[in-house]
């Protein structure tokens, strides 16, 4: 018998296995690939205000073209999204595969996670996590970040619990915090708590 209702999955570094020591990996390759350096890239896609990203307010291809155009990238934004969304996209077989336990257990499952619309859409569709999971929740979508409390306000109010019948697993404290803060349970997920996980669920080992 488990003690929460839904779990609350973050998606990168938790489903999605995309941060290697902090680092995105989806970056290695980037320069070779392309012929510009990442930095130059993300200094100017992820730099000033891009929280008006992660909230809706502005488009992200309207920032990468603003970069493909200061680089002379020909093929344009939708082509370079269309490569670092691929790219990017690394699921997590051990974290993946817990969730099809919890699903063959009736468990209710959903994403919460600080990702803008057109990467959530990318999540949904194009990896398939929309028929994993009862409701993706993303910032990009919802006009707020978390840790911010308005963020697990929201799931909990849309999906009508508790907060103390939400597990939240999620790679950063702040949010782990932030969720425990008001009531939610949370577990941390790293590289050291990572094995932990099928316990906390209430699944055998895998």
């Amino acid at each position: 018998m488990t003690d929460f209702k839904v779990v609350a999955w973050d998606f990168d570094g938790v489903l999605n296995r995309n941060i290697v020591a902090g680092r995105f990996v989806w970056q290695d390759t980037f320069e070779a690939d392309l012929g510009h350096a990442p930095q130059g890239f993300q200094t100017a896609v992820f730099g000033n205000g891009y929280e008006a990203v992660m909230t809706g307010r502005e488009d992200l291809a309207t920032r990468v073209q603003a970069w493909a155009d200061l680089v002379g990238f020909a093929p344009g934004a939708e082509a370079l999204i269309a490569y670092w969304f691929a790219k990017d996209a690394r699921p997590d077989p051990m974290t993946v595969a817990l969730m099809d336990r919890l699903a063959a257990r009736g468990i209710r499952q959903v994403i919460a996670t600080n990702n803008e619309a057109r990467r959530a859409r990318y999540i949904a569709d194009d990896m398939g996590f929309a028929g994993r999971v009862e409701q993706i929740f993303a910032s990009g979508h919802l006009g707020v970040i978390k840790p911010d409390p308005a963020f697990f306000q929201t799931v909990t109010d849309t999906l009508g619990v508790a907060p103390g019948e939400m597990l939240l697993i999620d790679d950063l404290a702040r949010n782990v915090d932030a969720a425990r803060a008001l009531g939610w349970q949370a577990f941390h997920f790293t590289d050291d708590t990572r094995d932990d996980l099928p316990g906390r669920l209430g699944l055998l080992a895998i």
